[in-house]
């Protein structure tokens, strides 16, 4: 496993404001709403034609896993998701390496949960000194602010 790539903070690290955030969040949901109907299309002509997500456990699964493909390849291997970049949002590990496919994992699924627990772990921010949510402090990561 090649070794991980070291970030340059900076002295003048700025964490991601939420407003911020939710903007970008905001971005990437018309995106992977897009995927998701291309996604469900795929899965139209396998099994019964009557897929509905949280019905059936294997095209909701396949759902989950078009999402984590998305939001985990931009966290991992940018650093950042096509709505962060449009915000000017960086995703690094609190070591400031850049985050490593076992935190996109628990980073996806901690954030899966924090958006159903009716959004309180995305507000988590608001009382985080570095406005971390829940599931940056589940995977040690950071959302800063590019200057």
């Amino acid at each position: 496993m090649p070794p991980e790539k070291q970030i340059n903070p900076g002295p003048d690290r700025v964490y991601c404001p939420l407003p911020r955030r939710l903007l970008a969040m905001l971005y990437d949901a018309v995106i992977l709403l897009g995927l998701l109907v291309l996604a469900s299309a795929v899965a139209l002509p396998f099994g019964n034609m009557q897929k509905v997500a949280l019905q059936d456990f294997w095209f909701t699964l396949w759902l989950l896993l078009v999402c984590f493909a998305y939001l985990g390849s931009c966290w991992r291997y940018g650093g950042m998701t096509v709505g962060m970049r449009a915000w000017r949002i960086k995703l690094v590990s609190n070591n400031d390496q850049i985050v490593s496919w076992p935190r996109c994992v628990l980073r996806f699924l901690v954030g899966a949960f924090s958006v159903s627990a009716f959004g309180l772990g995305i507000l988590w921010a608001l009382v985080d000194k570095k406005k971390r949510g829940w599931h940056d402090l589940a995977a040690r990561t950071l959302l800063i602010k590019q200057v």
